[in-house]
């Protein structure tokens, strides 16, 4: 996922739901079986009859969806329900209906997977960052897998598509370098977490188990000393909203940077001398202004009010220097992971042109520069190329330049010019290519290919659109970016045969 797409990354997480809760909405299609519960209101119905709320139903669960909610299958309806696994037959309240699904909740378990487990969170049920803890990580990984394929059989018609094992985690805990945590108070007491379901209640998630646990110290410690203070929280002016702290992973040196409501933030002074007794691994304390509503945690001014104005980080042998607004990798080890595989599927010799469609700060056209001729990187957020080209510079690498710009605008005017590239590379936002860019591919026609996506639908639809261009799969490999979670990042490897 490129940088554009990710201003509001960590905000908050896909609703999932417990077994007694409350489930969200879902519009994936399932393929499991279901019968009727005959007791109470639900007693057995005749296969014309529809279901209705509050129907109990029994559901044999196929696969888990796109959202980490089980997925069955009753009178020819999909049926979703957060909180089952696959392989489970479960018991569970329709709680909504539309013409092509419905919604149920979990009641009970009537055959248990072993690959059910208790969530370790305390908060999992609440919190909706995670959607399967209660899955254990094998069974995870397993989902995950299946997630593609099935993306590949609804939406490219694939049946048997090369898909590589997952590529999973040893410990897949504690790995996530950054949080960016909505701040506010419950009962006069200050709280640091995500918003629950279709409330402005917030979760606290101070002590997330997914989280470095360096993180976790440094957001509690800066919204105690907040209170302590007395700067406002949550609302008002100068109040803080919310709480941004990012660990370099090789030093566990931390940037936190806060998001406030206007220029106005009091007792600055005071804030830096406890920031700086009490939390020495702090090398940044920042202070961004955003005063609108908008879903987007950063605004856009920036003021360093302490320390150095970027964290340094590693990424194999490369070196990155992150200012409070870079965007960088959440999971540096599974980063290295995927980047790799991407530079199996450019297959670079050295005498390439690449060129990488969505560079953001250049992590990947980095990556991929020391094995090529040239790397041409594109990309919308200006802040993004300027960290690019800066990257490029500390790395002392020469032959990578970064554009500023669309790739579905540039890419077409470098063909005309007579740069037509051997290796093009995508890192989409969720939503995916998108048609334009997508004809500029296959208009420019390179050698090879390479998708990496975090969004198994837009990444079958568009691999569509390539095959019937004339390309064809190698090889797909998923890696869990991040494990308890239902994300699933895929590098897919193509090649135009003509």
């Amino acid at each position: 996922m490129s940088e554009h797409n990710r201003a509001a990354a960590g905000t908050a997480g896909n609703r999932r739901s417990g077994a007694a809760a409350d489930s969200s909405k879902r519009n994936r299609p399932g393929t499991a079986a279901g019968k009727p519960v005959p007791s109470g209101r639900s007693q057995a119905k005749s296969g014309a009859e529809e279901a209705k709320e509050g129907d109990r139903i029994v559901v044999t669960i196929k696969r888990i969806g796109i959202n980490g909610e089980g997925v069955g299958y009753y009178r020819r309806k999909a049926v979703f329900i957060p909180g089952a696994i696959a392989g489970e037959v479960v018991k569970a309240r329709v709680t909504k209906v539309e013409p092509s699904y419905l919604q149920a909740e979990l009641t009970e378990v009537e055959k248990r997977s072993p690959l059910r487990q208790t969530p370790p969170c305390p908060v999992y049920e609440e919190c909706g960052g995670c959607q399967l803890q209660h899955i254990r990580y094998e069974g995870q990984l397993e989902a995950k897998e299946e997630l593609v394929r099935e993306a590949f059989r609804r939406y490219c018609g694939r049946d048997a598509i090369p898909l590589r094992p997952i590529l999973g985690m040893d410990e897949p805990w504690g790995y996530r370098n950054k949080a960016q945590l909505q701040a506010g108070l419950q009962r006069g007491k200050p709280v640091t977490g995500l918003y629950r379901a279709g409330s402005r209640e917030l979760v606290d998630i101070t002590g997330c188990p997914v989280q470095h646990p360096v993180i976790n110290e440094t957001v509690r410690e800066v919204r105690d000393i907040l209170h302590e203070l007395n700067i406002p929280i949550a609302s008002g002016e100068g109040a803080v909203r919310t709480i941004v702290a990012r660990t370099a992973t090789a030093s566990d040196e931390v940037q936190v940077t806060l998001i406030t409501t206007s220029d106005r933030l009091p007792r600055k002074e005071q804030l830096v001398a406890a920031v700086r007794e009490r939390l020495p691994r702090v090398i940044t304390l920042a202070q961004n202004v955003n005063p609108g509503s908008s879903p987007l945690v950063f605004g856009e001014k920036t003021t360093v009010l302490w320390g150095r104005p970027q964290l340094r980080e590693t990424l194999g042998a490369l070196r990155f220097g992150l200012s409070p607004r870079a965007f960088f990798q959440l999971n540096p080890a599974q980063t290295v992971k995927l980047y790799d595989a991407v530079a199996e599927a450019a297959a670079l010799s050295g005498r390439e042109i690449v060129v990488d469609a969505y560079c953001g700060t250049g992590t990947i056209g980095l990556w991929l520069a020391p094995r090529a001729r040239e790397v041409r990187g594109i990309e919308l957020v200006p802040e993004a190329v300027d960290d690019a080209r800066r990257n490029a510079r500390e790395n002392g690498i020469a032959n990578a330049r970064f554009y500023l710009g669309r790739a579905e605008k540039l890419l077409p005017q470098w063909v005309r010019a007579g740069i037509r590239p051997d290796v093009v590379v995508a890192d989409p936002p969720r939503t995916g290519c998108g048609d334009e860019l997508l004809r500029a591919i296959l208009h420019a026609r390179p050698r090879r290919f390479v998708y990496v996506s975090c969004n198994p639908a837009t990444l079958a639809k568009d691999c569509r659109v390539l095959l019937d261009g004339g390309y064809r799969l190698k090889w797909l490999q998923p890696v869990d970016m991040f494990p308890q979670t239902a994300h699933v990042e895929c590098v897919v490897s193509t090649y135009f045969t003509g």
